[in-house]
């Protein structure tokens, strides 16, 4: 990605001294991907990115992984500065540190290494890093939004391959498996989780397919995604077995009303709070408003889940670039649940939805 290295460095850089920060901490993690394209695995062993405002970035890594780090796309734009296994790692660090001031910690950032930067910087005061890296990766670019928009596709078609599926006999476990395979033929590198919830599971947002076979008449909510290029999808549709059972109907009209009006309230300066309101109001006046149990959408992008939630209290303004899911959903205990999802994008004027899978009620066999 082109926009990957020094670039975004120097805009956390603006941003961290906006933010009244004497330096950003940034360990293993999407925001570590992000900034510097580098993604060693979270270890034990310190690896930490160092953004100081008028300072060069220093990456400190252990002596072990520095050819890795090298290879990284600013592994030779930026000083890397390493430590040995037997030394302490905290030590290392403490040199690239002022001695007080805010200093911001990647919100991923393991204790073990939080508690080791707070004992070699006792005066300083350690802050979420997410003011400052929050607000950078919700705004996307448009190698970022090209990566959404394919990871996107690819889950429409695997649902649009799904739905052709017989899927009365089978386990939700075996349907969960069928729809992993379905996102790689799509082109997914990687699937990051597939709900799939019949019947009663439904009512259960974050159901963990299971052994119940689905039966004729089975609501059954699909929830799924991956990755492609490192950016993720997430969908989510609600199909009917045969003919659903009595009631389900409405509720789905419902669900699909609350998804479309909150879609078409999102354009720049809108509060995530708006979008979230208008989708509960639709689903308060059909009767089901007890049983929205969960915010309207969040962020995504490098994780599935990342700034801006569609939650109550979220009070800022949306952008262009920014990227949500809006998946309002109604779940009765006992009986069935509906979600329906689409990730769309803040653009100039409005939104577009980077989904584009059937939002009707599908019936399959």
């Amino acid at each position: 990605m082109a926009d990957i290295g020094l670039d975004r460095i120097r805009r956390a850089q603006i941003e961290t001294e906006r933010a009244g920060l004497s330096a950003l901490l940034v360990t293993p993690s999407a925001d570590l991907v992000y900034l510097a394209g580098y993604d060693p695995p979270p270890l034990e062993r310190l690896t930490c990115l160092v953004v100081r405002p008028a300072h060069d970035p220093v990456l400190l890594v252990p002596e072990l992984e520095h050819p890795r780090a090298l290879e990284s796309p600013v592994g030779k734009r930026i000083d890397i500065a390493t430590w040995r296994d037997g030394e302490d790692p905290y030590g290392a660090l403490s040199p690239l540190l002022p001695d007080e001031g805010r200093l911001g910690a990647t919100d991923q950032m393991w204790a073990l290494h939080l508690l080791g930067a707070q004992r070699a910087r006792p005066h300083a005061e350690f802050v979420p890093g997410s003011t400052v890296l929050a607000k950078l990766r919700a705004l996307k670019d448009p190698d970022e939004l090209e990566l959404l928009s394919r990871a996107a596709r690819g889950a429409d078609e695997a649902f649009r391959q799904l739905v052709e599926s017989r899927l009365e006999g089978l386990r939700e476990e075996e349907v969960a498996v069928l729809l992993g395979g379905l996102l790689k033929d799509a082109g997914h590198e990687e699937v990051n989780f597939t709900i799939v919830a019949a019947g009663p599971n439904g009512a259960s947002p974050h159901h963990e397919p299971g052994g119940r076979a689905i039966r004729g008449g089975d609501p059954v909510v699909l929830d799924f995604g991956g990755r492609v290029g490192r950016y993720c999808s997430d969908i989510s549709r609600t199909v009917s077995v045969g003919d659903p059972p009595s009631g389900f109907e409405e509720v789905y009209e419902a669900v699909r009303d609350a998804q479309e009006t909150a879609f078409r309230a999102v354009g720049p300066g809108v509060r995530a709070a708006e979008i979230d309101r208008v989708a509960r109001d639709v689903i308060e006046r059909a009767g089901f408003g007890e049983r929205f149990i969960h915010r309207t959408g969040h962020g995504i992008g490098l994780e599935a889940h990342e700034a801006p939630y569609i939650s109550p209290d979220n009070q800022q303004p949306l952008e262009p670039g920014m990227c949500f899911s809006i998946e309002p959903g109604i779940y009765l205990e006992g009986r069935f649940g509906v979600r329906i999802e689409d990730i769309v994008a803040v653009t100039e004027i409005g939104a577009t939805r980077l989904n584009r899978a059937s939002r009707d009620l599908e019936r399959v066999g």
